[in-house]
């Protein structure tokens, strides 16, 4: 949105805050992409963290912790019952109970179970890509979304 003043456009405050959230988003995504796995879910992480840093699901405990219970929920359900329609969807609906229970919510995180059944994935799924790719989103938003005097994040991160 550009604004006219005496004959110049100048760029919006939101304009200037949208170009920090695609430096983050793309920094972020950059580093996770170069991990063994792709972690599709870590693309709706992303909006949340750098777009609206402070709703509750962007918050460090919900990032790091959604997707790691969400990863712990997909192996575990694939490792009992195998790939089939009802293991993905079970993968799915228990982390999303467990997010609740343990105040974890985050709603890529059931994208992070899903693609755990689905990929067949192996135990290491859990450390890397999915622990690490969310610590490395959360430091990126810790250095991007500080970078204005208006932002703060985390706005908590227990």
């Amino acid at each position: 949105m550009l604004a006219e003043n005496n004959g110049a456009c100048t760029c919006t405050p939101r304009l200037k805050r949208s170009w920090r959230q695609l430096i983050g988003t793309v920094a972020a995504l950059s580093l996770v992409y170069k991990m063994p796995l792709l972690v599709l879910s870590f693309g709706a992480s992303a909006v949340l963290i750098y777009g609206v840093p402070d709703v509750p699901l962007a918050q460090p405990r919900n990032v790091v912790g959604g997707h790691i219970i969400s990863a712990a929920t997909g192996i575990s359900i694939y490792y009992f019952f195998g790939t089939t329609w009802w293991s993905a969807a079970l993968a799915t609906s228990l982390a999303i109970v467990l997010m609740l229970i343990t105040g974890t919510v985050h709603p890529p995180g059931g994208a992070t179970a899903l693609g755990a059944v689905l990929n067949q994935a192996s135990p290491i799924y859990i450390l890397t890509p999915v622990a690490a790719g969310a610590a490395i989103m959360v430091i990126i938003a810790l250095l991007v979304n500080n970078l204005s005097p208006n932002r703060r994040y985390p706005r908590y991160w227990l």
